[in-house]
């Protein structure tokens, strides 16, 4: 059983939540901590937004020095490197609706997706912390077919604003070293639903 993140090799797929990303490099920091060697992976779309909010060269600088590795943002690279690596698991955070969608569909035309595609090929597990604006809604179906893969696992979510974004969820970042190892131990960390 394991008990501990040392030396576990994570793939770490970034998608387009820019609200979120300040809270990544927070995660990150605490994974790096526990002495997870991470792969970061980035989206087009998580790459477009902070290109055009004029912020990629700070969150790429960040996470490149945190992780002590290049980030991983075309799909010829993706295809070329992950079958290398050997991760132990893969860490979608944050996972857009668009995302979620796309995963269900088996729709590979993103690095993300191609990366999470081969995890799972390898039978690694595949844990996703969501944050998105339309869970409630239009993705509460694909939540649904994605929790029923065995490989696919989530960090606990909650309604992160009930008044004003009645269908929004967001993962709690600080579970994810907890839900990493249960997902490595074949198991989803509960409540999974958090309120």
């Amino acid at each position: 059983m394991i008990q501990s993140l040392e030396d576990i090799k994570l793939g770490l797929s970034i998608c387009g939540s820019f609200f979120a990303f300040q809270r990544i490099i927070q995660m990150i920091e605490i994974l790096i901590e526990l002495k997870v060697d991470i792969y970061p992976i980035m989206s087009y779309s998580a790459y477009d937004i902070l290109k055009r909010l004029g912020k990629e060269e700070k969150f790429i600088e960040q996470i490149e020095e945190l992780t002590g590795k290049e980030i991983i943002s075309d799909i010829s690279e993706v295809e070329r490197v992950c079958p290398d690596i050997h991760i132990d698991a893969m860490l979608i955070a944050p996972c857009t609706g668009n995302t979620l969608s796309k995963l269900v569909r088996k729709i590979n035309d993103t690095p993300v997706t191609i990366a999470i595609n081969t995890a799972l090929n390898n039978y690694k597990p595949v844990i996703i912390a969501v944050s998105t604006n339309e869970n409630l809604g239009v993705n509460l179906s694909n939540i649904g077919e994605l929790i029923k893969n065995q490989s696919i696992y989530f960090v606990p979510f909650f309604k992160n604003n009930p008044d004003n974004k009645s269908y929004s969820l967001i993962s709690d970042i600080s579970l994810v070293p907890q839900t990493i190892i249960s997902a490595l131990n074949q198991k989803q960390l509960q409540p999974m639903v958090k309120n």
